[in-house]
């Protein structure tokens, strides 16, 4: 596999020197990377699912481990995991129910019963237990007594059943793979999508004359306001700066070229603006298991705004970046500090220096986190392109795109 090698450690590379900017494209990148490495895995004839989940797992916490702030690669490799577990129990099922039926069908015809043996009680119960975790067919089979076996009436013969159980083996593989990177598809395809499916509900959330305020630069919030422009509603705009990469000045420019009426005030008037307010609306960077966001730095504080005036708090967020961990000590481990350049050019360092001491330690110290951690009570509402839901909801929608084996995944930053 040394074409999907380098391609695995290429993205790599990618995520450790930080060239790859914003969940989505995170999130993609890391889906198409999955996929190649799964259409190239070679499976054994046993076990294949099991073996498909410890090959993903291990290129997945490489991926974490490069950039462990990125919660995105983490929800991604789960969700294939989970990918994994629901295609192999479904294809065992499946052969289950085709056994069943077989047997059934043995029993109303009563013909040549030597040739065609009737299944056991014992043998559909075994393969019942079965589907209660996510086995191989070659496991389902070997859990069966040998009396259900088809009789070798000749070395030919034996030779052909070898042969078959062969061709099966490599079919479920086939199967298996295919079924898999289908899923995958799906998956990236849905992550391509989100930002037209969550702008498809602007209508319902944004009305006339309303005054809306955001923070930062978000392609979804951009989008969601857009498209209820688009729907001839009329509304306001005030735009946060985003200080101090100052993000907000690019999003109010574009949302004053696609024709909405825009304001950018300074992230210390979020409190003096906020009373004219009707509603915040902003992106996330991530959701995590209890509900709480993880959003650019200055995102609690409008929270806390919006909180005390009882305007709704607003969170957009794509499928892809509901996480299924929980928040311990989220401002230390879930952040990243950035280079104090954003704030100090390099020169001004000079007059802070202490040269009275050999080492000429700084008397100055620069602090500049990414992000804020903004706890579920101040949220609102979530808008993710599976629809509305509550911040208590947000444990339901974990369990249909998360395994709970599939948790165990490394993550040294939350460990």
């Amino acid at each position: 596999m040394p074409e999907v090698n380098s391609l695995v450690n290429e993205f790599l590379i990618k995520l450790k020197k930080r060239k790859i900017e914003g969940s989505k494209a995170t999130a993609k990148l890391t889906a198409e990377v999955l996929r190649s490495f799964i259409s190239q895995k070679r499976l054994p004839h046993t076990n294949q699912a099991d073996a498909l989940i410890e090959a993903v797992k291990a290129v997945g916490e490489e991926l974490i481990d490069a950039n462990p702030v990125e919660l995105a690669v983490g929800n991604i490799v789960r969700r294939v995991l989970h990918i994994i577990r629901e295609e192999d129990l479904s294809l065992t099922t499946a052969a289950v129910g085709g056994l069943s039926l077989s047997a059934e069908s043995d029993n109303e015809d009563d013909v040549d019963q030597d040739d065609h043996p009737v299944l056991s009680a014992t043998a559909v119960a075994a393969a019942a237990r079965s589907t209660l975790r996510p086995p191989s067919l070659q496991t389902l089979l070997e859990d069966m007594p040998h009396s259900t076996a088809v009789p070798q009436t000749s070395s030919s013969g034996g030779d052909s059943e070898g042969k078959s159980k062969s061709a099966d083996k490599n079919l479920k593989t086939r199967k298996l793979k295919h079924n898999v990177i289908e899923a995958v598809n799906e998956l990236i395809q849905d992550i391509s999508t989100c930002h037209e499916l969550i702008a498809e509900q602007a209508v319902e959330h944004i009305h006339q004359n309303e005054v809306i305020l955001t923070l930062g630069s978000s392609r979804t919030v951009t989008e969601f306001l857009c498209a209820a422009k688009e729907k001839k509603r009329s509304f306001r705009v005030f735009v946060a700066e985003g200080a101090p990469r100052y993000q907000g000045h690019a999003l109010a420019k574009e949302l004053a070229a696609r024709g909405l009426q825009t304001t950018i005030i300074t992230d210390s008037a979020v409190f003096a603006m906020i009373s004219r307010v009707n509603m915040v609306i902003v992106g996330a960077h991530a959701v995590m298991a209890n509900g709480g966001v993880i959003a650019p730095v200055g995102m609690n504080m409008v929270a806390l705004a919006a909180q005390r005036h009882a305007v709704p708090f607003v969170v957009l967020a794509g499928v892809h970046k509901l996480c299924p961990l929980y928040p311990h000590n989220p401002e230390v481990l879930l952040n990243e500090l950035k280079s104090p350049s954003e704030l100090l050019d390099f020169g001004e360092f000079s007059d802070c220096l202490d040269f009275g001491c050999r080492s000429g330690s700084p008397l100055l110290h620069v602090v500049n986190p990414a992000f804020d951690y903004v706890p579920p009570n101040l949220v609102s509402l979530f808008i993710t392109d599976t629809g509305g839901h509550n911040p208590s909801y947000m444990y339901r929608l974990l369990a249909d795109y998360y395994s709970a084996d599939d948790l165990v995944v490394r993550r040294r930053s939350a460990s």
